[in-house]
């Protein structure tokens, strides 16, 4: 008998792949303070706020900073992102995406999206996925960053549903332990290695076959 369950998914590195936008706007600003901010740098900012992440930034360049200073760098951060964000289209959905999606969409299972970014909104319309989701949870609703499971606690509610019958997809480190503490299933897209406290980890999302969907709500 099928259980009733729902799916919440991240957005950066789950359904698209803003990081390595949010790496070259990262980058121009560690340019403009003078210091090398690698790729692997970027990982550190992974699934973090853009407060917390500036701040991560400025101690890999040991750079201090006044708060006016800070807040500027924000927003100048903030508005390069969104320049290439204005130009993403459904080509950016990534690969496996779309065909989880329609299997949930026949299978009657409700889905959420799960992201600390208050521009979630924004890259779901500009990739037409906007009205796919039953909810949405977005930086706009929460106060706590991940690995507080708020934001996972948020969706459920707004799914209508216990947090145990939850299903989690995260890319993030932190975000797979925010599903563990709301006591959701916690599947990684990413590295094993990285990821080793999820319940399940796939390379990527085309490794989710339709098989793997089938035993989860069987």
């Amino acid at each position: 008998m099928k259980k009733e369950i729902a799916f919440i998914f991240d957005l950066d590195g789950v359904i698209v792949d803003t990081a390595k936008y949010h790496f070259l706007a990262w980058k121009n600003v560690a340019d403009t303070l003078g210091f090398e901010f690698t790729e692997k740098h970027n990982e550190l900012l992974k699934g973090v706020s853009r407060v917390k992440s500036l701040e991560i930034l400025l101690d890999i360049g040991k750079v201090t900073l006044s708060e006016e200073k800070k807040q500027q760098l924000l927003i100048e951060k903030n508005k390069e992102y969104l320049g290439y964000v204005y130009k993403m289209t459904s080509e950016e959905i990534l690969p496996g995406v779309t065909q989880i999606l329609n299997f949930l969409d026949t299978n009657n299972i409700k889905f959420a999206l799960g992201s600390a970014s208050k521009n979630a909104p924004l890259i779901l319309e500009k990739v037409g996925l906007i009205n796919r989701f039953t909810a949405l949870v977005d930086g706009n609703d929460v106060s706590k960053a991940k690995p507080d499971p708020e934001v996972f606690l948020i969706g459920a509610k707004k799914l209508n549903m216990n947090p145990e019958n939850c299903v989690v997809v995260e890319d993030a480190i932190a975000g797979v332990q925010a599903a563990n503490a709301a006591k959701m299933l916690s599947i990684g897209i990413g590295d094993a290695k990285v990821l080793g406290e999820a319940d399940y980890v796939f390379k990527d999302m085309v490794e989710i076959t339709s098989g793997f969907l089938k035993n989860l709500i069987n």
